[in-house]
């Protein structure tokens, strides 16, 4: 004999424990999701996307809520600002739109959205906008009178930089160690005179299960006697500018010309100063593994906006960063007597107060003229910067053909020297700012301003060239697994596809960096013409040390076209283009 039931879902959820929320009065209604995933590396955009989204929903549907809009950032380091971020830059537009659809944000993990103090600098604008902000860890929406979400908010904040702070420590240790104890080669670039072979199985287990091989450092002959005879000449007494102009005379590639696959970033115009300083500073050509001689630091992109982030760039790292392997971990190139031996040589020219001219250059040498246009005409037909060349009879830039490396394609059309006087330049420039920063013209001048933001020409920006080029690495990627899915050796396609692979993970932290574009208003605009004084004034008096302040405040550039001997000039003051204007010049 039974017992009569009379709800029997409430008697089956009281037996299976199973808590029944109760319909709320005032439901939450639409609302929009933004949750964020490092880096498709190490994990899954999809499924970091869907639980994400999972934990979002069970929080707030409960509530009466429904997702409107969804904004999921994919390898957006958690520490670049929301403004900068490409979703959440999305997210933080649509609040200023009445018409958005949604009056709430929820996110799936909060440590996961914000970075230190990004919340606190975030918070106030959901705010203005009347938009709730829902956070699981708060088990509720965020209160900005509750002292205590406010303080809990900040620790999750302290706990998502402590957590990447953790990973990145645990990273380097990790990689000094193979350094230190087994030699293993890092990956990047190898050094020139080297390159890269198959060296087995890679030590990580999960790795090799996913055909992933080591890679060695052997030495590559041809290059390697250029890196041999770098060193000899450089201890016999030739200074770096004079072993790059002997390089370029015998017709030695340089590195990017020899291996432009893996240069694309340089020109391969031939051996420079520079080039060779770099191979001489290299201790890796003793045969012994090196690793942190550069180390990625993060700058403050404005130093009175702490808010606006920071950048990532490279700088040369302390001596207490840097490690060493204990045995030799490839062939040596230079033995370590001669590499010594050209250290110290280095020291005692420094300390000698030597100097090369591009360091004498960036330490502010005084000059005896003053060159108006220094660092700032370009020639047209090389693109090289022309130097300042005093005369009995006035002031020339010129740029000499015979400083062109040997068998540079410039070198076809490049007259014996191409000369621009100084004082035809400069009128044309001074009449030409004069009108465009008269009082009367001023207005005009700041709308043409306003208007050429928006406008890109038809030159696809940085960000998207990198877009366009992390395409092609996947394409590629993409191809060389359906090759190897149509039977394909998988062996023969491992170099390809790490090459692909690296240059992926290289273009994807390129694109993480890369400055997003803004925007300046009117009374910006006019705050900086402001701030450049009376220019009037400036073009009037006819002050050299005036006239190279003004040209240096604009950010002035002249690019010289030699056969029509005209002049293109462009400023760029606060980063805004202002017009350019054509003039005629030149011998």
């Amino acid at each position: 004999m039974t017992a009569e039931i009379s709800d029997p879902w409430a008697t089956l959820d009281d037996l299976m424990g199973v808590e029944v929320v109760e319909p709320v009065d005032h439901a939450i209604g639409p609302i929009a999701f933004y949750g964020r995933c490092s880096t498709e590396d190490n994990q899954d955009p999809e499924t970091s996307h869907g639980w994400q989204l999972d934990t979002a929903r069970k929080f707030v549907e409960p509530l009466g809520a429904t997702v409107a809009a969804e904004y999921f950032d994919i390898g957006q380091s958690r520490s670049v600002p929301w403004e900068r971020r490409d979703e959440a830059g999305r997210l933080l537009a649509a609040l200023k739109n009445p018409n958005r659809g949604w009056n709430a944000v929820v996110v799936g993990e909060g440590t996961r959205c914000w970075f230190g103090n990004q919340f606190s600098l975030i918070a106030p604008k959901f705010a203005a906008h009347g938009v709730e902000l829902w956070v699981p860890e708060l088990g509720g929406k965020f209160d900005a009178r509750n002292p205590s979400h406010k303080m809990l908010m900040s620790v999750l904040g302290g706990m998502s930089e402590s957590e990447r702070q953790h990973v990145q420590a645990r990273v380097r240790a990790a990689m000094d160690a193979q350094v230190v104890n087994e030699g293993r080669h890092q990956g990047g670039r190898a050094p020139f005179g080297y390159c890269t072979a198959d060296g087995g199985p890679h030590p990580n287990p999960r790795k090799a299960a996913e055909g992933y091989r080591l890679r060695v450092l052997v030495v590559e002959e041809a290059s390697a006697e250029v890196v041999r005879r770098i060193f000899a000449e450089y201890i016999s007494g030739k200074g770096d500018r004079a072993i790059a102009n002997g390089l370029n005379r015998d017709a030695v590639p340089c590195p990017s010309a020899r291996r432009p696959d893996q240069n694309r970033h340089r020109l391969a115009d031939g051996w420079q100063g520079s080039t060779v300083r770099a191979i001489l500073e290299n201790p890796r050509y003793t045969g012994y593994a090196f690793f942190g001689r550069w180390t990625r630091q993060e700058t403050l992109i404005d130093p009175d906006d702490v808010a606006a982030g920071s950048a990532v760039r490279f700088r040369r790292s302390s001596p207490d960063r840097v490690v060493r392997s204990r045995e030799p971990a490839h062939p040596e190139i230079v033995s370590i007597e001669d590499f010594t031996q050209a250290q110290l040589l280095r020291r005692s020219k420094a300390a000698g107060g030597l100097k090369t001219a591009r360091k004498t250059e960036r330490s502010g040498r005084s000059t005896k003229h003053v060159y108006l246009f220094r660092g700032r005409i370009r020639c047209a037909l090389c693109g090289r910067k022309m130097e300042g060349s005093p005369r009995a009879h006035g002031m020339y830039y010129r740029c000499p053909a015979r400083t062109l490396a040997p068998g540079s394609p410039a070198l076809e059309s490049h007259p014996p020297s191409v000369y621009l006087r100084e004082d035809l330049i400069r009128d044309a420039v001074n009449g030409w700012l004069g009108r465009l920063f008269d009082r009367s013209n001023v207005n005009d001048t700041v709308a043409a301003l306003v208007a050429s933001q928006g406008a890109s020409g038809g030159v696809p920006s940085e960000k998207g060239r990198l877009k366009q080029r992390l395409a092609d690495a996947e394409a590629r990627l993409s191809k060389f697994h359906a090759a190897i899915g149509a039977g394909v050796d998988p062996a023969a396609m491992v170099e390809a596809i790490n090459a692909a692979q690296n240059e992926r993970a290289a273009l994807r932290a390129e694109l993480e960096h890369a400055p997003t574009p803004s925007t300046l208003t009117d009374a910006e605009i006019h705050a900086m013409i402001d701030s450049l004084g009376d220019v009037g004034a400036a073009l009037s008096q006819g002050k050299p040390e005036r006239l190279a302040d003004l040209y240096a405040a604009v950010d002035l550039h002249v690019h010289y076209q030699h056969e029509d001997r005209a002049a293109d000039i462009k400023i760029h003051p606060a980063r805004s283009r202002v017009n350019s204007v054509r003039v005629r010049g030149g011998t």
